[in-house]
């Protein structure tokens, strides 16, 4: 990540796959918008939350690439994560992986990646997921802990490791 977070160029998910980071660029926005979409669709949809039009414009509307990062697996976008500062910590945002990527350890990797610079930095780490969503086993197996949540979303924190 550009400013926040600096990631090695290549590196290895648990299962060997070589995967790197990179700094986002303008061009990457309307792929992303869709990763956004297919990913949360499932989940909105339980939560009877799902706009074709609002899931694809809050990450127009929120998309930085000073902070955002593209997780590339052989020279496909496999997704993306930002880091970005805010009310006194790191949050951490659009953390998204291709479906055919999930459940291979690269979501793992990229997050111990993330979390290494976070905590070198000795900053606290936020995050929200949806209620009933299943990336909140991987931010729980990496540290973090319930911090309040609505019947929408669950916000989530991890001190400096």
């Amino acid at each position: 990540m550009r400013s926040d977070v600096a990631v090695p160029a290549r590196t290895t998910s648990a299962q060997g796959t070589g995967w790197a980071l990179r700094s986002a660029a303008a061009a990457d926005l309307e792929a992303l918008v869709e990763l956004r979409a297919t990913v949360m669709r499932a989940d909105l949809e339980r939560l009877g939350r799902y706009d074709e039009h609002r899931v694809r414009q809050r990450l127009r509307d929120s998309f930085s690439e000073q902070y955002t990062s593209i997780i590339m697996v052989d020279r496909e976008i496999a997704g993306c994560v930002t880091v970005r500062p805010a009310e006194g910590r790191q949050w951490l945002e659009h953390f998204y992986l291709a479906p055919h990527h999930q459940g291979r350890g690269l979501g793992s990797a990229v997050l111990r990646t993330v979390l290494g610079r976070t905590d070198a930095q000795g900053m606290t780490v936020g995050l929200n997921v949806l209620q009933g969503s299943a990336a909140r086993r991987l931010y729980e197996r990496h540290g973090f802990v319930v911090e309040a949540q609505d019947p929408v979303d669950v916000f989530m924190v991890r001190p400096p490791g």
